[in-house]
This record gives structure tokens, C-alpha cells and sequence, in this order.
């Protein structure tokens, strides 16, 4: 039996198991077992529960991750297909001549399933190892909530700061032409075009989603396999509202300007060049590589403004 219960609840654990009688329990007699300890919570009972009646680790992690990513892709790249089918909402539409297709939508879906299977599913499968290998721990009870929230805030920096660099050097030269232009093919960008793109690009951009949490591990030795659901939930839903083409009045870069949003990277789509970053507009702003006309006119306004302090000094 697999145990995903660190010294505080081991021996308890194993009190409560021994209730269950049956030698090959169901999840629902499992879950009843674990649920006899005290000191976790609902969604703790259920990872440990889950982990206890797999009975097997790697297939445990790889079915959870990879189902995991599936299901909240998928669902949330679904809502924004419905509200493109709604005509009530293209007036929020950010390019409402450009409505996507249903024959996009189809070849869009067939790819990014193509990239899921393909290309993804080996490295989610065999994750687990890994993690046992550099510390990251998938025991319960689960670490604070405040832990949890300042680990995943740092990823979502250093991901966009990783995202812009990357991002911004596929713009150039072969890299682009090769790789990174598969991703423009649709100027008006749609949910499910977030993973629409050249498997060495899925490869380089998705480093910074599980590869910055490896590293954080390996300096840290401090990090959970909760954790990391969580984050890459939240980079999901981020990536899949950032290309869903809406700008709404309760967009969240209204509240926190330091924000993208969907705003940002149309823009890139719709120009082809600038909003490089990910998550956030500060790497665009800070180095001058915001795009679309508003961006150019504020760049040349600061310029001229410039100049012209210049020419005042050598008079």
C-alpha cells in the first residue's frame, strides 16, 4: 500500500486502513478510512485517499497530471467557444471582424490534441520519479496556504520573465520562421489557440512553467506536488484567457494594471511584434517593446520629448 502520510498521520493512517475489510478496497471505502483522521482537510483526505487506493505512485501522478491538465485546459478553453457563438458578446470581441471559424476552431482542436498525446504525455508520465528524486514531496497534511501562495506567485514572475526572453528571441530570423510562426497563424487569437504551436516551442516556453519549479526544488528542497497543480491550473487558465481575443469592463487589468491579459497579447497576435511577456506588462514597458498604435505613439511622444530637452541643452 502507498503511503503519502508524513509521521504526524502515518500511525493513524494505518489504524483507520485496517478498518477497511477488503483487500482491494474501493475509493469510496478508502476515502472512508482516511477520512477517521484528524488534522486534515477535506481536499488533503481526498489527494491521500486517491494516492492509498492507486497503490501506485508513478501511474498515481502521471494519471493525475496528465488528467489534470487535460480537463482544465479543455474546460476552460470551453466558455470562451460558447461566448464566440453568442453574438450578445461581440461587442467586447477585441478584432470583431475576426470571429473564429468553427473549421479553425476544428483544425486548432485536432493539433493541440495531436501536441497533448504526443508530446506532453511522456514527460507527465513519468513525473513522479523526478519528484522523488529532487524532494519534491506529495505527503499531507499539505503545506500553509500562505506557503502555497508565495511559492506560486514567484513562479508567475519568474515564468514571465523566462516567457519574454524566450518569447521575444523567437521573433527572430529562423526561429521565427521555423518555429515560433506556426503559433501566428491566427492573427485573432481564440482560447484553444494558447497551445497551438511547434513542439520545441511547447518544450522552451513550458521550462518555465515545470522547469522553474525543478530548480526552485533543487535550491529549496522545500516545495509539494499540490503546489505545483495548483500553479500550473493557474498558468492554464492565465495562458487560455490571455488568447481568448475579449476585453471586458471586469477584465482583471482594470483592478491590477501590472497585469496582461488578453488586451496585451492580442495585440501581439494582431501586430506580430511586442507584448512578448506572459502574465505581466513590466518587461513590455520597462524595455519599450509594448505593442499596438498606442504604445508606438506614447514611445515616439517620450522621444521627441527627449530630443527636443536635448536641443535646449546645446542652445
Amino acid at each position: 500500500m502507498s503511503s503519502v502520510f508524513d509521521n504526524s498521520v502515518h500511525s493513524g493512517f494505518q489504524v483507520a486502513a485496517a478498518s477497511v475489510n477488503s483487500t482491494s478496497p474501493t475509493f469510496q471505502q478508502t476515502y472512508a478510512a482516511v477520512s477517521g483522521l484528524a488534522g486534515l482537510s477535506w481536499i488533503e483526505k481526498l489527494w491521500a485517499s486517491y494516492y492509498t487506493w492507486i497503490g501506485n505512485d508513478l501511474f498515481a501522478t502521471g494519471l493525475l497530471f496528465f488528467t489534470l491538465h487535460e480537463v482544465m485546459y479543455f474546460g476552460r478553453c470551453l466558455p470562451w467557444f460558447i461566448i464566440d457563438r453568442i453574438p450578445y458578446f461581440n461587442r467586447w470581441k477585441i478584432q470583431d471582424t475576426k470571429m473564429p471559424s468553427n473549421r479553425e476552431q476544428w483544425e486548432c482542436l485536432k493539433s493541440v490534441l495531436t501536441s497533448h498525446f504526443l508530446v506532453e504525455a511522456f514527460p507527465i508520465w513519468f513525473f513522479h520519479p523526478l519528484c522523488q528524486k529532487i524532494g519534491i514531496s506529495h505527503d499531507v497534511p499539505f503545506p500553509s496556504l500562505a506557503t502555497m501562495a508565495w511559492q506560486i506567485a514567484m513562479f508567475f514572475v519568474l515564468e514571465d520573465a523566462w516567457h519574454y526572453w524566450t518569447h521575444r528571441a523567437m521573433h527572430y530570423g529562423s526561429l521565427y520562421k521555423m518555429i515560433h510562426k506556426q503559433h501566428h497563424r491566427y492573427a485573432a487569437p481564440f482560447g484553444l489557440t494558447a497551445e497551438y504551436a511547434h513542439p520545441v516551442e511547447v518544450m522552451v516556453l513550458g521550462f518555465g512553467t515545470v522547469g522553474i519549479p525543478i530548480v526552485f526544488v533543487l535550491l529549496t528542497r522545500n516545495l509539494h506536488l499540490f503546489t505545483v497543480c495548483v500553479w500550473i491550473v493557474g498558468r492554464l487558465w492565465q495562458a487560455v484567457d490571455a488568447h481568448s481575443g475579449y476585453e471586458f469592463p471586469w477584465s482583471l487589468h482594470h483592478f491590477l494594471p501590472f497585469w496582461a491579459g488578453a488586451e496585451h497579447h492580442d495585440e501581439h497576435h494582431h501586430h506580430f511584434i511586442g507584448n512578448y511577456a506572459s502574465s505581466f506588462r513590466f518587461w513590455d514597458y520597462v524595455l519599450q517593446t509594448e505593442a499596438g498604435v498606442p504604445a508606438k505613439q506614447s514611445r515616439e511622444s517620450k522621444m521627441r520629448g527627449a530630443a527636443e530637452g536635448k536641443a535646449k541643452k546645446n542652445i
